[in-house]
């Protein structure tokens, strides 16, 4: 599993340091805190980010919807970001909403505010609308992660990382070579969601992640994993042998 990299954008010490607080109280990851455009953009292309919050006023400079303007600019560069301001001026508003932010906080906001925002921005920017509210979903798929709702935090799980899953009674157990984790959501759900290049089905009720197989053994309806790990397969999904490189 690795952390949600947070980079914050924000001129003033303390109010970064009390959002650092809270990100850290709930197991986010600080990559960094810019206080100007230009350590902004040092920052992000130096560091993996996954969210920013973004002060829109630096040094009295709107130079926080500048780094967003910047950042959308680039293809494939743009990542999901929340914006944070005092202002209450229109036209301020209105340029930072052509930006497309996930967020726009009025300070003083509060730990619960800025929580949903992350959320928010995440399910926004992979075009996952409403996952974590709703009672049949708590994950949201990019095309590299599993962002997981815990609580009031976000967990994130690297796709590559996942040997295969299993779906018992409304839940999918997501193996992992480190870790298990248990999720509220479909088996077909989240085989939509997965690149069908990578994860195949072996059983109605399993997904295997095809860079894991090691070996099949026919004889016994059998796929071993890395970590050996064996799942079923079943004679309606024996077709995708001839898909996979395999081991034995």
């Amino acid at each position: 599993m690795n952390t949600i990299n947070i980079l914050i954008i924000e001129d003033i010490p303390e109010q970064s340091e009390a959002l650092s607080k809270v990100l850290l109280v709930h197991k986010y990851n600080i990559v960094g805190v810019a206080r100007n455009y230009k350590d902004a953009l040092t920052l992000f292309f130096n560091n993996p980010v996954d969210i920013i919050i973004i002060d829109v006023f630096l040094d009295k400079k709107p130079d926080g919807i500048t780094f967003a303007e910047t950042i959308n600019s680039i293809p494939k560069a743009s990542k999901p970001f929340v914006f944070l301001t005092n202002s209450q001026e229109r036209h301020i508003f209105e340029r930072a909403k052509l930006t497309k932010p996930f967020c726009f906080l009025i300070k003083p906001y509060n730990e619960l505010e800025i929580l949903y925002a992350l959320e928010m921005a995440v399910e926004k920017f992979y075009e996952q609308p409403n996952v974590f509210l709703s009672e049949h979903q708590d994950t949201v798929v990019s095309n590299d992660y599993l962002f997981i709702k815990k609580k009031k935090t976000l967990k994130k799980v690297s796709l590559e990382d996942i040997i295969y899953v299993v779906f018992e009674d409304r839940y999918c157990n997501i193996i992992t070579e480190k870790e298990k984790f248990i999720i509220l959501i479909s088996l077909n759900k989240i085989l939509a969601l997965l690149d069908s290049r990578k994860f195949i089905r072996t059983h109605r009720n399993y997904i295997v992640n095809k860079d894991k197989i090691e070996e099949v053994v026919l004889a016994d309806n059998l796929v071993v994993l890395k970590g050996n790990y064996k799942v079923c397969l079943s004679n309606n999904y024996k077709n995708f042998i001839k898909k996979v490189d395999i081991l034995s």
